[in-house]
């Protein structure tokens, strides 16, 4: 069953109004009809199933059957600050770490970063990044569309992050994984994390000095070195397995 996101004011009176994007997917992509059934959420954790009542040119509205809590979002929001990696990585990152549960996904350019982005540029793949995004939060029937935000500096990355409950940085030179299992483990359902990911090049000492000045935490994924579009998800993995619910 096909899912698509509303916001609340969209619902109402036991109907869904569907706009935007959607109304062009649900008539000339997907060509549904009145009758077919589809899923919706409006970025909370109710999901609601709906059946389809008229496809318009502007809008689809859609007729609410039922409501259910199905429990499929993490019970910690797990933030993802991702060096910006070269050719088309990012969207691949992106994709992926939707699908592995994260919350947000921040760009972040440090030093090393090959990728050059002026504003123009910043705001055109933003706008596809997010596209991406919303693409593989319907296809993995997440409850919400993971925001990708525009591409920040790595100081004010650090600074987006003040405010989490934990952060940790991945760094190949950091030693022991019985103190990173230590540290996961500890992790409490319901605490921010934020994961703190460097470039092809890796991160400068100086800025993995400024961010454990910031609160961010070394530790180590194993004892291979892992490519950038690797260390993230490996790290999201790891944390959706051990907040997973039942």
């Amino acid at each position: 069953m096909y899912r698509f996101f509303v916001s609340p004011e969209q619902l109402g009176g036991g109907m869904v109004r569907i706009t935007g994007e959607d109304v062009h997917h649900i008539r000339n992509v997907l060509r549904m009809r009145a009758g077919e059934q589809i899923l919706i959420s409006c970025g909370d954790e109710w999901e609601y199933t709906c059946r389809v009542a008229a496809v318009g040119q502007e809008e689809v509205l859609a007729e609410i059957l039922d409501a259910q809590k199905p429990g499929k979002e993490l019970p910690s929001r797990l933030y993802l600050f991702q060096c910006l990696p070269k050719g088309e990585k990012m969207e691949w990152i992106i994709q992926k770490s939707v699908e592995l549960g994260v919350y947000q996904i921040i760009p972040t350019i440090s030093r090393r970063c090959v990728v050059k982005l002026d504003q123009k540029r910043a705001a055109g793949k933003t706008a596809r990044w997010n596209t991406v995004a919303a693409s593989a939060a319907k296809q993995s029937k997440r409850m919400i569309q993971p925001e990708v935000a525009v591409p920040c500096r790595f100081q004010e990355a650090l600074e987006m992050a003040v405010g989490l409950d934990i952060r940790l940085i991945p760094y190949e030179r950091e030693d022991g994984i019985s103190g990173t299992r230590r540290i996961l483990e500890g992790i409490s359902p319901g605490a921010s994390v934020g994961i703190l990911i460097g470039p092809e090049g890796g991160f400068e000492e100086e800025e993995v000095k400024l961010a454990r000045e910031a609160g961010f935490e070394p530790i180590t994924l194993g004892k291979r070195i892992l490519r950038t579009e690797t260390a993230g998800l490996a790290a999201l993995s790891i944390l959706m397995y051990l907040l997973e619910q039942d």
